[in-house]
C-alpha cells in the first residue's frame, strides 16, 4: 500500500541560528524528509513581524490589519498537515519571536470564535503539532506555562499537540551536541510525524 505523504511546516523560534532548539528542529526536519514528507522551514528571526497592536482591525473578517510577513507564515501554518515549532524558554515561556507570532494569531481566534462562532473546544484538529523546547534550569515547572500557552495557540490553528520534546539544563549554543540521544529523539519524532500525517 502506498501512502501519500503530507506537508510539514517547521518554525524556528529561537533568536539564535545555531542554538539548541534549532539543532533539534533540524534533526526533526531531517527525520521527516527521510520518511518522505515535504518540509518547509521558516526562521522567525529573519522575518519582519510586528507585535499585535490590539487595534481589532480583525473583527470584521478575521484578517489582521497589519501587513507584514505574518500573513505568509499564517497561510503556511493553515496549509500544512503537520506543524513543528521550536523555541527556547525565556522567563518560563517561549521566545519573543515565537510569542509575537502567537499574538498575531489573535486574528485567527477572532475569526474562529467571534465571527464563525465555533463552540469552544468542539472543533476537530486538522493537523498534528510537534513542539520542541529547551530551558537552562532544572525547574520542575519550567515548561508548565509554555505548554498552556501552546495548547491555546495550537487550538486556534486546529492543531493537536501530538508530541513534545522538552529538555532541561541546555543553555549555551551547542550544549545539545553533548546529548546525541536528544538529537536522535528529535530525528525519530520528525519521522513519526511524517508517518502520522500520511
Amino acid at each position: 500500500m502506498e501512502y501519500s505523504m503530507g506537508s510539514i511546516l517547521a518554525v524556528y523560534g529561537s533568536p539564535r541560528r545555531k542554538g539548541n532548539t534549532a539543532l533539534l528542529l533540524k534533526e526533526a526536519v531531517k527525520g521527516a524528509r527521510k520518511a518522505g514528507a515535504r518540509v518547509e522551514e521558516v526562521v522567525l528571526r529573519d522575518l519582519k513581524i510586528s507585535p499585535c497592536l490590539e487595534i481589532y482591525g480583525c473583527k470584521n473578517k478575521g484578517e489582521c490589519a497589519i501587513k507584514d510577513d505574518f500573513q505568509g507564515v499564517r497561510d503556511r501554518m493553515l496549509g500544512c498537515d503537520g506543524l513543528m515549532l521550536a523555541s527556547p524558554i525565556f522567563f518560563y515561556t517561549v521566545s519573543a519571536h515565537t510569542k509575537i507570532l502567537m499574538d498575531r494569531c489573535q486574528s485567527l481566534w477572532v475569526k474562529k470564535y467571534w465571527i464563525d462562532k465555533v463552540p469552544f473546544g468542539r472543533s476537530e484538529p486538522k493537523r498534528k503539532g510537534l513542539f520542541i523546547s529547551v530551558g537552562a534550569t532544572r525547574g520542575k515547572k519550567l515548561f508548565d506555562g509554555t505548554l498552556l500557552t501552546l495548547k491555546y495557540f495550537f487550538d486556534v490553528l486546529d492543531t493537536e499537540l501530538w508530541r513534545t520534546l522538552l529538555y532541561r539544563q541546555l543553555d549555551f549554543e551547542g550544549d545539545v551536541l553533548k546529548h546525541p540521544e536528544y538529537l536522535k529523539e528529535a530525528f525519530d519524532a520528525g519521522a513519526d510525524l511524517a508517518a502520522a500525517i500520511s
